[in-house]
């Protein structure tokens, strides 16, 4: 599988979301799309994250942005973690890896002593003719959405 590269259109991929949603990327041209890659559903950076990024969602939808969470973990995990926190966005299962693949954000990490392989915390900005325009990989939870809606900006 080819992986995204800055400047060039995201090839397809489609994933299921919650809401009971199959989500098409090409679907959403038109419009610009931040998809953010999170290792866990309801683990302390990852509910920052999440919060962080719905705290703005008013901004990213005035710039005509669609924010998508990813991670591995199951549709029902993600619609629990979603109504939590009340998340205004979907959240998109990748159980089979093919979104962390083209976007390469398996990595491997090592926790308590432990290597692993798992998901690097990234965000991507996709335009809205469906290029990737920008890319940020391990990514601080602190200060990142306004990092990500300043880059909207500069579009």
């Amino acid at each position: 599988m080819k992986t995204a590269e800055i400047g060039k259109v995201i090839p397809a991929l489609k994933l299921p979301a919650t809401g009971d949603q199959m989500i098409d990327l090409k679907s959403l041209r038109g419009k610009n799309v931040v998809i953010y890659f999170y290792p866990k559903d309801s683990t302390p950076g990852c509910t920052n994250e999440g919060k962080d990024f719905a705290s703005q969602h008013g901004k990213f939808k005035r710039r005509n942005t669609v924010i998508l969470g990813v991670s591995k973990d199951s549709i029902a995990s993600h619609e629990k973690f979603k109504a939590k926190y009340n998340f205004p966005f979907e959240l998109l299962s990748d159980e089979e890896e093919k979104a962390c693949q083209l976007f390469d954000v398996i990595k491997e990490k090592n926790m308590y002593g432990r290597k692993f392989m798992g998901i690097e915390r990234s965000t991507f900005l996709i335009d809205e003719k469906g290029k990737l325009r920008r890319e940020w990989r391990k990514v601080k939870v602190k200060g990142h959405v306004d990092e990500v809606l300043q880059a909207i900006g500069d579009l």
